[in-house]
């Protein structure tokens, strides 16, 4: 099997992700997933595809993730990901669209307006 190029975005994250055949080894910008990411919940949202697929442990992910924080740096992986297991198995899909995995994530931040302090707040209202 050659190699599954995917991406996934969530507010100004984006993840690109190659996908092969391996033993289930993660790298984050060459930098191992629990070194990358130290809170489990995290982890738990990258792994998430793999375990509602059961697909634990056969394919090996090297990614480069950009932009964002954490938590949408984590949400854009997990939406590569599943795109990717996708393009190995169509029959997955069902179980992934059920469980929302596919459905990116439109909202992102409101810019700021100017002459108010941020995007929809203002500045107190004096009648005199």
């Amino acid at each position: 099997m050659e190699a599954i190029n995917t991406l996934g975005r969530r507010k100004s994250a984006v993840a690109r992700v190659h996908l092969r055949e391996g033993k289930g080894n993660i790298t984050i910008n060459n930098v191992d997933l629990k070194e990358y990411f130290g809170l489990q919940q995290l982890q738990y949202i990258v792994n998430q595809p793999f375990l509602l697929a059961e697909m634990e442990n056969q394919f090996d992910i090297k990614a480069n993730l950009s932009g964002g924080g954490d938590k949408g740096q984590a949400e854009a992986l997990r939406l590569a990901i599943a795109r990717a297991i996708i393009k190995v198995d169509e029959e997955k899909r069902t179980v992934l669209k059920s469980a929302g995995l596919l459905t990116r994530d439109p909202r992102e931040v409101e810019r700021k307006k100017p002459g108010r302090p941020k995007a929809r707040k203002r500045f107190q209202f004096s009648k005199r």
